[in-house]
């Protein structure tokens, strides 16, 4: 496929999922499963189901699964496989690796995390405040929803130990410059801990290049099942002492960061998913959504209030708007109802930006998220229900 052309019927025709009217803008709550996703998950059911470390066949293939699924995942990543720890999901992780840093952590120590953060990469900070008494500070965004790097350069102390911010903002669709956010952090002594759950069907991750030390993100947002994903530096997770069952694994060291026995069946839609990913490349998946994001923002009727970047530059294609006189459920309710495209309302989780915005935390916003599967004509049809709105 070439870089500025993407087969969409081709790809569409591999979800059984696509095959209906509805058009699923709502990629940022989760994306759908090509079927070759959810055929290696019931394979592995069918066929392999066992759990670890026994001499029979079915627990053998488990073993090589569970170890082929690290490989891919460090390759996805840009980390080395021994530092990925996979989970039940990235805030079920995220609770996990805060506390392990929690016991390192003293009163007074400082955390500091953005207005465009997920709830995931802020309430376990909130709750280390309560538990251990370190400080909570905020990053504010400019009046662009772009992430303030000055502000963030001049909220960092000696006492500052760990950095929190989103490689892509799950509200707004800001992309922050990650190198530029891990540089600062670290020239402050402080971990550079990023999540990029909203990023990763967006572009590809490369936790060596962008210098971060923790990162999480989970399957479910780029076309695999729901479970989590963790990488971190090596020395920063032997650092640690985890909280762990004491037969469980010590090493590679990612795996003192895994409860319990994995989700085997998960695990092989995850490779199948990097499988469909690797298929198509990125290069080709970037300028295609860039085309949608364009195609929305430029088609953007009068009078829709929208909510961060006007133009492609420095985001994802997820956009966030309100109509005026009407609220976000009823904008929500209506595209779903008459124009058969499914998006979201609410505050997706992301508290402070809404607050930041003004707007109510619990009705917020509308939101429309685009990935590779969409169409010109899912764009067309969003565009034309706001048009019926207004």
């Amino acid at each position: 496929m070439s870089a500025t052309l993407l087969d969409v019927d081709r790809v569409r025709n591999g979800y059984r999922a696509l095959q209906r009217p509805l058009a699923f803008l709502d990629a940022p709550g989760g994306t759908q499963c090509p079927d070759a996703v959810i055929d290696a998950i019931t394979a592995y059911l069918r066929e392999d189901n066992a759990n670890v470390g026994a001499p029979y066949g079915t627990s053998q293939r488990t073993d090589a699964l569970v170890e082929h699924a690290h490989g891919r995942a460090g390759a996805f990543l840009g980390c080395d496989p021994g530092t990925v720890a996979f989970g039940q999901s990235m805030t079920a992780l995220n609770f996990l690796l805060t506390r392990a840093l929690a016991r390192d952590l003293e009163p007074g120590d400082e955390v500091l995390v953005t207005r465009l953060d997920h709830d995931a990469n802020v309430a376990p900070w909130l709750a280390l405040q309560d538990d251990v008494g370190i400080v909570v500070r905020w990053v504010d965004v400019r009046d662009d929803l772009s992430l303030d790097l000055e502000g963030l350069r001049d909220t960092l102390s000696s006492r500052t130990r760990v950095v929190a911010f989103p490689a892509a903002a799950n509200s707004v669709g800001t992309a922050p410059d990650v190198r530029a956010v891990a540089d600062l952090a670290h020239e402050a002594g402080a971990l550079a801990w990023v999540d990029a759950v909203h990023y990763a069907p967006h572009g590809p991750i490369d936790v060596g290049a962008w210098d971060v030390d923790v990162l999480l993100c989970s399957p479910y947002k780029f076309f695999g099942p729901h479970l989590g994903m963790a990488c971190g530096k090596e020395e920063v997770l032997r650092a640690w002492r985890p909280y762990k069952v004491r037969p469980s694994a010590d090493e590679p060291v990612g795996r003192r960061f895994e409860l319990g026995t994995l989700q085997h069946e998960l695990l092989a839609g995850f490779v199948a998913a990097l499988d469909y990913l690797d298929a198509l490349g990125w290069e080709t998946i970037v300028a295609h959504e860039r085309q949608l994001g364009e195609r929305f923002l430029a088609g953007l009727p009068d009078g829709i209030e929208l909510y961060g970047l006007p133009t492609m530059e420095g985001r994802v294609p997820t956009f966030c708007f309100n109509v005026p006189g009407t609220t976000p459920a009823e904008a929500a309710r209506h595209l779903a109802d008459r124009h058969d495209v499914a998006v979201w309302w609410g505050n997706y989780y992301a508290l402070e930006t809404m607050r930041r915005l003004g707007l109510d935390p619990e009705s917020g916003a509308v939101r429309a998220g685009f990935v590779h599967y969409n169409t010109t004509e899912e764009i067309d049809r969003l565009l034309a229900g706001l048009g019926d709105l207004l």
